[in-house]
């Protein structure tokens, strides 16, 4: 799933606004662009577009190639690898998620919610593991996911409103989008300490989550096996993944 797009900042907006607009025209699906698509995307003229991709790439948060395509640049990534729930979180939770992964041999995620989204910002592949649709830094929908259904289980009752409120988009014939059905889930969710995603990403995959506390008891993270459908049970998973979470929030928890 795309990240989310606001409305083009169009030729007279603030200068940081039109810039951000010209980051946010990249997205998985878009990893190159001309400057032609970038100012068609940014409503910008071409020639204000020109001038801004290249202080965007003298600071290096673009790259030009040879092609003449521009790309995101090293320096986003550096700056965004210091965003705290992100790096700190990462670091406490990553020795846990390679022990996940070491047993299990499966796919093992940790997620944010950010608004009404969930963002990965972990994942390691098992060997021989199941194919998923989810990357590192990837935003992805609530109502789908292991993870995202933990998060908005014990998100505020205002952000479940309008997740449940809005389009639910669906992914697979097994998707949940009947806004009762996943209130039901989210309740289950609540009651038995971890959700589970049967087949609503994809065709083959399941998917058990946990939440992740910090000091306070809050839920600030989600983590999660996603292995093949019919390989292993949910019960069966949901304990190593609820292990897994409490050893994550103590990890957060210690000084």
């Amino acid at each position: 799933m795309a990240a989310r797009r606001g409305k083009p900042a169009g030729a007279t907006g603030p200068v940081v606004r039109r810039t951000l607009h010209l980051l946010d025209a990249f997205s998985p699906e878009r990893t190159a662009l001309t400057l032609t698509e970038l100012a068609r995307l940014a409503g910008l003229p071409p020639s204000t577009a020109y001038r801004m991709l290249g202080d965007l790439v003298d600071w290096g948060a673009l790259e030009r190639g040879e092609d003449g395509a521009y790309r995101v640049g090293l320096r986003l990534w550096e700056l965004g690898a210091l965003a705290p729930r992100g790096l700190g979180l990462r670091e406490r939770a990553l020795p846990t998620m390679e022990d996940l992964s070491a047993v299990t041999r499966e796919n093992v995620q940790l997620a944010v919610r950010e608004g009404t989204e969930v963002v990965f910002v972990e994942r390691i592949a098992g060997s021989g593991a199941v194919p998923v649709r989810t990357r590192v830094g990837g935003r992805f929908a609530l109502t789908a996911t292991g993870v995202g259904l933990v998060l908005l289980a014990h998100a505020p009752t205002e952000v479940q409103d309008e997740v449940l409120g809005g389009p639910i988009p669906r992914f697979t014939d097994l998707t949940a989008t009947d806004p009762a059905v996943l209130r039901r889930m989210l309740a289950e969710a609540r009651s038995c300490g971890f959700a589970v995603s049967d087949r609503q990403v994809t065709d083959d995959a399941l998917s058990v989550a946990a939440p992740v506390h910090d000091q306070r008891g809050e839920v600030v993270a989600a983590v999660s096996l996603v292995v093949r459908h019919g390989s292993a049970g949910p019960h069966a998973l949901s304990a190593l993944v609820r292990a897994g979470a409490r050893a994550i929030s103590r990890a957060i928890g210690e000084p």
